[in-house]
């Protein structure tokens, strides 16, 4: 409602202030960038889709997921070892750690069903569905491709120039997001 009221409003002062040519130029360009933006982030999203498709068929999937079974038993307790919320936990991490967070929504999804099966409760979200969210919401970006795709459409000179910074600020992020959690669990 906001956003249309302040639309609106852009429109009807620009055309009333006498620049309603120079608002339709704006807005079809802005059209033609969105175009652009869009094309390289799903050939983006496709790539890194693609390849953990593969890693997940020749069984990579499954050594990361044991790989990270330290990490994952510690974090989501109640779920059973084995269990096949660990692999799609996995999956959503590491596209998170990717920078892929739009790629990670429907493993995310895929490990909440898989995280209701234990739930004993099914109207009350479990600590371990809780700490996904945190996690996937806080995610550490080691390679934020989604901003270095957006960067390098916008023309940047370096656009994985931000790679440092993001896994700096994402490292402190999810750290102080899983303290909280694991505070509000004891707690609460």
């Amino acid at each position: 409602m906001i956003w249309g009221l302040m639309i609106l409003t852009g429109i009807a002062g620009g055309i009333i202030g006498g620049s309603g040519e120079k608002l339709l130029d704006a807005a079809l360009s802005a059209c033609g960038d969105a175009v652009t933006i869009s094309i390289t982030l799903v050939a983006a999203y496709a790539l890194w889709m693609g390849i953990m498709n593969i890693a997940k068929e020749a069984g990579m999937v499954s050594a990361l997921a044991r790989a990270l079974r330290p990490v994952t038993r510690r974090l989501f307790k109640g779920v059973p070892e084995g269990a096949p919320a660990h692999e799609y936990i996995s999956l959503n991490l590491s596209a998170n750690v990717l920078g892929l967070g739009n790629a990670a929504t429907p493993y995310g999804i895929r490990a909440m069903e898989e995280l209701q099966r234990y739930n004993r409760k099914p109207r009350v979200a479990t600590n371990a569905m809780c700490m996904l969210l945190i996690v996937n919401a806080s995610s550490v970006q080691v390679l934020p491709t989604t901003v270095m795709a957006l960067r390098a459409s916008a023309g940047s000179a370096e656009p994985a120039a931000i790679a440092l910074p993001a896994l700096l600020a994402t490292a402190v992020n999810t750290v102080f997001a899983v303290a909280l959690a694991k505070l509000a669990e004891r707690y609460l």
